[in-house]
Order: C-alpha cells, then structure tokens, then sequence
C-alpha cells in the first residue's frame, strides 16, 4: 500500500447541509438563507396556521379544508327511526350517528322510504326531499 492508494472513509467525509426540503419554493423555501428563523422548529400558532390555510397566496388553497363536512345519512337509513321525527337526537338513539355534539348531518336521497317521517332541522338534498315528501313526510327547519 502507497500513499496514492489511501482512499478517505465515507464516515469523515462531511456531507453539505440539506437547505430548504418541501415547501414549493425552491433552494430556501420561502426561509432566507441563514439565522435562526431559517432552520427548523419555528413553527406557527394554531391561529394564524389556520389563517393562512383560508388564504389562497401561499399554502395550499382548497376552499378552506379546516371546515368540518356534514355526515351524510341516506334516506334508505331512516326505516331505523323510532317514531316519526327525524333530528340529531333521534339519529343517535338509533344508531346512525355516533354523537350529536360538534356534528352537522345532512340527508341525502339515496334508497326507498316506505314510511311518513318529520325531518326537523337538518339540511335535506333535492332528491331527499323529494322522496320525503312523496311518502306522506314533511320538512321544518329552524329559522335563524
């Protein structure tokens, strides 16, 4: 062995800095170049996260994806109902819905009604409603 054959091991060679992984934006992804606030652990305040979530500058706009999506019960469900009046509270005594509480549902028209129902304040689909109101239901809804 020679001294022009030596070859340097992989652990000492030391590798270059990794600058500015994701984020859409190229070498520095939106973050400068050195300092502080250029590497990682500053994060945002779940506030102003949110905010900028709403807005469709910068991060990923899809028509506010912090907002909660209704459950959707079909119509063909309902036969599970109790009585004649459909509302949050007889949906979870039924079993549709798991909890009442921070739960928007809508109706939807999918399946048969076979029997005459009251829906009262829930948002119904045309075709839901359509269907309810040909097998002898009605629709009330709450006034704001």
């Amino acid at each position: 062995m020679q001294l022009h054959e030596i070859r340097p091991t992989t652990e000492l060679k030391s590798k270059k800095p990794r600058v500015g992984r994701g984020g859409k934006r190229g070498t520095y992804s939106g973050r400068g170049q050195k300092g502080q606030k250029a590497h990682a652990g500053r994060g945002l305040r779940p506030a102003v996260r949110d905010l900028l979530m709403k807005l469709p500058k910068l991060r990923g706009y899809n028509n506010n994806p912090l907002k909660k999506k209704p459950l959707a019960v079909n119509v063909g469900d309902l036969h599970k109902i109790e009585g004649g009046v459909v509302n949050l509270d007889s949906l979870k005594k039924s079993g549709l819905i798991k909890s009442t509480r921070k739960t928007t549902v809508k109706i939807l028209g999918k399946g048969e009604l076979k029997k005459a129902l009251k829906i009262e304040n829930l948002p119904v689909s045309k075709e839901a409603q359509v269907k309810i109101e040909k097998a002898g239901g009605e629709i009330t809804v709450a006034k704001k």
